[in-house]
């Protein structure tokens, strides 16, 4: 190449030079007036930056926090690209090649409050070498480069955890009972995550969340007390890993600074599902396994049923007995079908209608088998109908005497209604109010 071909491709460069220092120049002005307005954002939530290989290499990790801006130091041109986020906790570090650098930037995805994916592109000429965080500070690293086009940079919220219970009533109508199993939709139990998701309140999957529930109500069965534990996010700071409020009692588990559960599920939650409380619990609590009792109410009018008949078989299931006549068998999963009954009787519910007064089988045990409510309610009103004695509930619960169920017809699942769950220490709370709102919520729409 002759020296007049050398000479343009020179002045070229220079041009090009001069043009990059005019738009850093330009560009550090900016970042100057950014972080005048970042310097008066106070703290905010912490954030995990993760550098995710696209080809299956191994994280960075960085742990960082947003902090107010220190107008007196040079802006990271990454950093304020990232909303004032600035690295202060340690990095653990991969080396990274030298020889593998690519000029068509970096793509950062970022998970706003509102739950929206915003994607910035940063290009090569605004990146710096990777800064050394390992002391906290934004000193720059000497010859260490990255492969930008073989990593790309996620932001996500790192929200504490509080492992909670919450108390939920619903009209089982309109669901195919309230375990989300199978392909059949809807259940309480599917639209409730459905809330957890939009309010952000689910950490992680389902899976990660620890969840468990008391009861596995039928399609069509009710509920006013009906109980879930899991893990949801907090405002509140973990303490060795746990909250303090596992032990605390209620006055003392009640911050104001934390999320109203309760409230803020209720908004999103269809009219025929309500939560009613929550409670923080122990690590080793199950809502399935914890509970104490159990008690279910069936809904009935008097009409011209022998009462005194029905309350005499009533008392006959009290105690400890097999109930393989009183349930649906279910071989795979059930093998012991012995329960205990602690309590069974006929109440009435303050309502009268022309002479026919409504009245409640209040049954409350330990635990129930599949449809085992609704199959004793079934052989109760062949009772009071005068069709059976009260002795045939001695003769269905002794299975050495009557070794196969009898052929017939459960009562219908609509009048059936989990009353309550019962747990040790456990007592819900929830914003005043919210009682009374429910109630006129049910008033007004049923």
């Amino acid at each position: 190449m002759d020296s007049g071909g050398e000479l343009k491709e020179t002045r070229e460069l220079i041009s090009n030079l001069q043009s990059q220092i005019k738009f850093l120049e330009t560009r550090i002005q900016e970042l100057e007036l950014e972080n005048k307005r970042l310097a008066e954002i106070g703290k905010g939530s912490a954030y995990k930056l993760t550098l995710v290989p696209k080809e299956s290499v191994s994280e960075v990790t960085l742990n960082c926090s947003v902090v107010e801006a220190d107008p007196s130091r040079d802006a990271h041109p990454l950093l304020s690209k990232i909303d004032g986020l600035t690295v202060v906790d340690q990095m653990h570090e991969r080396d990274m090649d030298s020889e593998n650098i690519d000029q068509k930037g970096l793509v950062i995805k970022k998970e706003c409050s509102e739950g929206k994916a915003v994607e910035d592109q940063i290009w090569l000429d605004e990146m710096p070498d990777l800064f050394d965080a390992s002391n906290g500070m934004h000193r720059r690293k000497k010859n260490s480069q990255m492969n930008y086009a073989d990593y790309h940079l996620k932001i996500s919220h790192q929200h504490t955890k509080r492992y909670i219970a919450l108390k939920i009533m619903y009209l089982g109508q309109r669901f195919y009972g309230f375990a989300s199993e199978g392909n059949k939709d809807p259940t309480v139990e599917s639209e409730l995550f459905k809330a957890l998701e939009k309010t952000k309140l689910l950490v992680g999957d389902r899976k990660e969340s620890n969840y468990s529930r008391c009861g596995r109500t039928d399609k069509g069965v009710s509920s006013v007390g009906q109980v879930v534990a899991l893990f949801l996010r907090s405002n509140l700071k973990e303490i060795e890993g746990w909250l303090k409020s596992e032990k605390m009692n209620l006055e003392e588990a009640y911050d104001e600074k934390e999320i109203d559960y309760v409230k803020v599920l209720n908004k999103v939650l269809p009219d025929d599902i309500r939560v009613l409380g929550w409670c923080p619990i122990p690590s080793n609590f199950s809502a399935r396994f914890s509970c104490l009792s159990r008690e279910y109410m069936y809904l009935f009018w008097s009409n011209s049923l022998d009462i005194s008949a029905m309350g005499k078989a009533c008392n006959k299931f009290i105690g400890e007995h097999d109930f393989r006549n009183f349930c649906k068998m279910d071989a795979l999963n059930v093998h012991n079908y012995r329960r205990q009954i602690t309590e069974f009787e006929i109440v009435p519910c303050s309502q009268r209608v022309a002479g026919n007064e409504l009245l409640a089988m209040r049954i409350k045990g330990s635990a129930f088998l599949w449809h085992q409510v609704r199959c004793v309610v079934a052989v109760l009103f062949m009772v009071g109908q005068g069709l059976e004695s009260p002795d045939v509930i001695d003769a269905l619960l002794d299975t050495t005497k009557t070794t196969r169920k009898p052929q017939y017809t459960m009562a219908p699942e609509l009048p059936l209604v989990l009353r309550s769950c019962e747990f040790e220490a456990v007592d819900f709370m929830c914003s005043s109010g919210i009682l009374v709102m429910n109630e006129e919520l049910l008033m007004l729409n049923y």
